[in-house]
């Protein structure tokens, strides 16, 4: 077996068993967590009021605005092309309706009416390119900011580094830079599989969480009476 019907083959699966297995672990550990009762009578009795807090943090206070800036922009950059390089490039589509046509028998015409729409290569490579010039912005101003270098830890390293393996692996099959295309379209999938394993049990698992706890959180503030 060779290194791509590997990635094709066995590498895929297990990725995507630890994928969905891990994902599913951290999900459940969060729901089952113990939380003491809170006997305070609410100041605000519509708590649902408080999932403002999901869209009222998506961007930072006006007091916080010159020293988070830069992060904001460069993470909604980086977001930006990533899911257009993710969702909207033809193999990805392809390989995206190959899943769901194998486990749930359908397809996205048949579920959403509408062929899924994508873009042409030369848009995805500038995405792409785009996302990578963000991540290494926020890495290099990661190891500049000497309180960001601080807290840093093994997590916030790793976890970039598997996130933009997959895109520059990508942009190199895709140009047929740096070696054969079957060895550059296996160093890719690889990528993404790393990424798989990884994404459950680091940082990158806020994909998962980041909005319940903002609504949590915005719930739980205004039931106090605070100002969000």
């Amino acid at each position: 077996m060779d290194l791509l019907a590997f990635a094709r083959g066995p590498g895929m699966q297990w990725a995507t068993a630890i994928f969905v297995a891990g994902v599913l672990w951290r999900l459940v550990g969060v729901a089952l967590l113990r939380r003491k009762p809170d006997l305070s009578a609410p100041r605000v009795a519509a708590k649902w009021k408080g999932l403002r807090l999901i869209v009222l943090r998506s961007w930072p206070r006006k007091e916080f605005l010159g020293g988070t800036a830069f992060t904001e922009v460069m993470g909604y950059v980086f977001h930006i092309g990533f899911l257009v390089a993710l969702f909207f490039y033809l193999p990805h589509v392809l390989f995206f309706a190959d899943v769901a046509q194998g486990l749930l028998g359908v397809t996205f015409k048949g579920v959403f009416g509408v062929a899924w729409p994508t873009l042409p290569g030369g848009i995805i490579y500038f995405a792409s390119a785009v996302s990578v010039a963000a991540l290494i912005a926020v890495l290099v101003h990661r190891l500049v900011n000497p309180v960001k270098r601080l807290i840093s830890n093994f997590d916030d390293y790793f976890s970039w580094f598997v996130t933009i393996a997959p895109i520059a692996t990508g942009m190199a099959a895709y140009s047929h830079i740096g070696a054969p295309y079957q060895t550059l379209l296996a160093l890719h999938l690889l990528s993404v599989e790393l990424l798989m394993v990884w994404f459950p049990f680091g940082k990158l698992m806020h994909a998962f969480t980041i909005f319940a706890a903002r609504g949590s959180t915005g719930m739980l503030f205004e039931r106090k009476g605070a100002t969000l």
